[in-house]
């Protein structure tokens, strides 16, 4: 067991039973160009979290934590995407729309991949979500289960929606959470302060937030 500093109060978990999950770090959301900055959003407050995310890796894999990736996106049809995802928002350009990275959102273009700072390894598992919660038609709970996980390290972007969905939704499935706050992000600061303040409130009511350092830090002793 190792015990990592975090608010509301330290968390102790076993790294056998823990994984890293990474939310969505996709170059649609995070590089100029992509469907984040084309509906007028400062993709650099998002781009901020992919170092301290690089480090979560680093020390996830040297300890021999379980990492996995996520994506959201859709099939080239769009049959996954309900007609109230696609019509809503009133940019010039949607889901499915072609972009300067390929269609938006859709699984195999270009913006739909993980950035390259951060592309998975060989064995890593990578699951596409048609919606904001990694769980909802995933395979998400039937990995973690087979690997007996009981604690999630959660990165990722956004942190109000994605990352917010994702870990409300393992809270009631019984997986306790740690959000780490520098790798995760939001294109607004205030919705990333109030979304990791909502996790902690009443006592950690969805879950722990903590930074990489500190997360590392414990990982690394773990390794050593």
């Amino acid at each position: 067991m190792i015990k990592i500093p975090a608010r509301p109060y330290p968390l102790q978990l076993n790294p056998a039973h823990t994984a890293l999950l990474v939310i969505d770090m996709q170059r649609d959301f995070l590089e100029p160009g992509g469907f984040g900055a084309m509906l007028g959003n400062d993709v650099a407050r998002l781009r901020g979290a992919i170092r301290p995310c690089q480090a979560l890796l680093a020390a996830a894999r040297d300890a021999g934590l379980l990492v996995i990736h996520t994506r959201e996106g859709h099939r080239p049809d769009l049959s996954d995407a309900p007609p109230t995802k696609l019509r809503r928002g009133a940019g010039a350009k949607r889901i499915g729309d072609a972009g300067p990275m390929g269609r938006i959102l859709v699984r195999g273009e270009p913006g739909h991949d993980i950035v390259p700072e951060l592309a998975p390894q060989p064995g890593e598992p990578v699951l596409d979500k048609p919606g904001k919660g990694a769980f909802y038609q995933t395979d998400l709970a039937l990995v973690l289960g087979n690997r007996h996980i009981a604690h999630l390290i959660v990165a990722g972007v956004t942190t109000e929606v994605c990352v917010h969905t994702t870990v409300r939704e393992a809270n009631d499935r019984g997986f306790e959470c740690l959000v780490v706050s520098d790798a995760v992000a939001s294109y607004f600061p205030e919705f990333h302060r109030a979304a990791l303040d909502m996790i902690t409130a009443q006592g950690g009511i969805f879950g722990w937030v903590t930074d990489a350092a500190q997360v590392c830090a414990a990982l690394t002793r773990t390794a050593a």
